[in-house]
């Protein structure tokens, strides 16, 4: 038996950071929305209990250090699964650019593994053995819309998004998650980034939505690294309604309200960043 299992990006639409925690992370309230690009897991099932990952993108580890692999060993330990996997990997989502490419695809293998061994696990129980994979999984495993709180871990599912279209750009550097925490002053911060876009969201109106677009971990981002700033600026200029750099970059997303108007921001952004992607938000599975 073969199962295909897709692992879609996200974006942080509103990213507070509330304060530091006593296990050394931080405590944030989050507003996070899948979009429709997306990798591609196929599972096969492996007799002799070995996982093996195969991926199509050679900057990609296929040993430990993927969270697809560390998925794979935790369900095999917690429930003492004797059977293995072959996992293929189409990597099409950005590494190491803020859209938890990682965690969509630790989430996947969840799903997919959960299948193919037939344990049979509910939606919740998969999400709350993601949450000891990292930070984005548990939301992954959900997936659509949802505010999410803690490190990350404790999800609110919520409605569809008004539409609209979304060009997403990740210049050609890397951001180190921990530098960009390790310069946060919480105590600084005074932003209400998340509750105002729960507002928008409930409206469903799509203006108050670009306005409560907000993102803690952004302004360290933007001086630190003059390509974020230069593509958020360059964006803002092209004519997009909103502009946000996603959780901690160096990914940039800008919102607007027709495709005609993504199309020529896609075509004006490709002329000189070459990871470039129109898209869209995915509805929330519940509705």
């Amino acid at each position: 038996m073969d199962i295909t299992v897709k692992a879609t990006a996200k974006l942080n639409l509103a990213l507070d950071i509330l304060g530091k925690r006593d296990d050394g992370y931080h405590e944030l309230e989050t507003v996070m929305a899948m979009v429709d690009l997306a990798d591609y897991l196929d599972f096969s099932l492996r007799l002799d209990g070995n996982i093996k990952l195969e991926s199509s993108s050679n900057a990609v580890p296929e040993d430990g250090r993927n969270l697809i692999v560390k998925a794979g060993l935790l369900l095999q330990r917690r429930f003492q699964v004797t059977k293995g996997a072959t996992i293929k990997l189409d990597k099409k989502i950005p590494i190491s650019a803020g859209m938890a490419g990682g965690s969509s695809d630790a989430a996947a293998t969840l799903h997919g593994l959960n299948q193919l061994w037939e344990l049979n696990l509910s939606l919740d129980e998969l999400a709350e053995i993601g949450a000891e994979i990292g930070s984005d999984v548990s939301f992954c495993v959900y997936g659509g819309v949802a505010m999410c709180n803690g490190r990350g871990e404790k999800i609110t599912p919520l409605p569809s998004l008004p539409p609209c279209w979304v060009v997403l750009a990740k210049p050609a550097i890397s951001v180190s998650t921990r530098d960009v925490f390790s310069h946060l002053e919480v105590n600084d911060i005074q932003h209400q980034h998340s509750e105002k876009m729960l507002a928008a969201i409930a409206s469903g109106d799509y203006y108050q939505m670009v306005e409560a677009l907000g993102n803690d971990l952004e302004d360290y981002s933007l001086e630190k690294y003059a390509e974020i700033s230069y593509l958020k600026k360059q964006f803002e200029a092209f004519g997009a309604d909103a502009v946000l750099m996603s959780g901690t970059g160096p990914t940039v997303f800008a919102i607007v309200k027709t495709e005609k108007k993504a199309k020529r921001l896609y075509n004006s952004v490709s002329g000189f960043c070459k990871n470039v992607h129109m898209v869209r938000f995915l509805k929330p599975q519940f509705e």
